[in-house]
């Protein structure tokens, strides 16, 4: 079995959808399905359960197994990527067993950090958990967080960009030339741009799509920046770049988790308070969150 998946179906944006707490501190069902609900009537292409806007490393291991279980209530309506990464194979290999279990399209996993490994135990991190379920797996590149510089040049990546086991990249990385050198590796990978900011760049240099945070509350927004990418329609792209990215700063400043959790609940959908130690967004920051979205509406 290989990884090569149709690409087609995955050509657009997808929110990486948040993880809702009730008033007990548990994963809200109800919250969660109303959010992806919401968003997919927006015209969200699929969701990727379970990153890092999910709060992934702050849930327990069956918390993450349960927002797979909510999300897979959606199957047959829409595409689905799980992200199970772990520090430990073995973990990511559980999650990943829990994700082919409800159906999910896709798995997704972080290198593993922490620990220093090398791109050969990066490199069969992969591979082990590829053969474990045989799911196609996005290597979630986000160096920024996971400390984990991906090395295209080492012989164990090319192989393993080449081996079948992955079907693409969640790119949430600013280095758009790296972007480019993992579709040289292997042309066909599925490749998602991962930071929002970077959106119309990422289009440039040849992305499938789009997984982002900030999708979860400004779906349209972004869908109208897509297309306008597609068509060729630079004045708009600058203007709805632009204007995402004034949003984008305010919150990053505040807290960009906090923040998409306020705004959910200012549209109608109380996510909770994110997990400590997140700090939840003050009166004064809510305040300062409404006046950049009303200075900054959807064009």
């Amino acid at each position: 079995m290989t990884a090569q998946i149709d690409k087609t179906p995955w050509q657009g944006i997808l929110p990486a959808t948040a993880t809702p707490f009730d008033e007990n501190n548990q994963v809200s069902e109800r919250a969660m399905l109303a959010l992806m609900e919401r968003n997919l009537k927006e015209g969200a292409a699929g969701f990727f359960i379970g990153g890092s806007s999910a709060e992934c490393f702050l849930l327990s291991h069956q918390e993450r197994i349960r927002t797979f279980e909510i999300a897979a209530e959606m199957k047959g309506q829409t595409r689905l990527a799980a992200h199970v990464g772990a520090l430990g194979t073995d973990e990511a290999i559980d999650l990943a067993k829990a994700a082919k279990g409800l159906g999910f399209d896709l798995i997704s996993a972080t290198a593993p950090f922490y620990y220093k490994h090398s791109m050969d135990a990066i490199a069969r991190y992969y591979t082990d958990i590829f053969q474990a379920v045989e799911i196609p797996i996005l290597i979630y590149n986000f160096p920024g967080n996971t400390g984990v510089e991906f090395d295209l040049s080492h012989p164990a990546i090319r192989k393993l960009l080449a081996s079948g086991a992955i079907a693409g990249v969640k790119h949430t990385n600013r280095d758009l030339y790296q972007l480019e050198r993992f579709r040289d590796r292997n042309p066909d990978l599925l490749l998602f741009c991962g930071f929002d900011e970077i959106l119309s760049g990422a289009e440039a240099m040849g992305c499938d799509g789009a997984i982002g945070s900030t999708f979860n509350f400004m779906l349209p927004h972004y869908l109208k920046l897509w297309n306008a990418c597609k068509r060729g329609d630079r004045d708009a792209v600058l203007s709805l770049q632009h204007s995402a990215n004034v949003i984008m700063e305010t919150i990053v400043s505040i807290g960009l988790i906090p923040s998409i959790k306020a705004i959910l609940r200012m549209q109608g959908i109380d996510m909770g308070l994110p997990r400590r130690p997140f700090l939840p967004v003050t009166p004064e920051q809510e305040k300062q969150i409404a006046q950049v979205l009303e200075q900054y509406p959807e064009k």
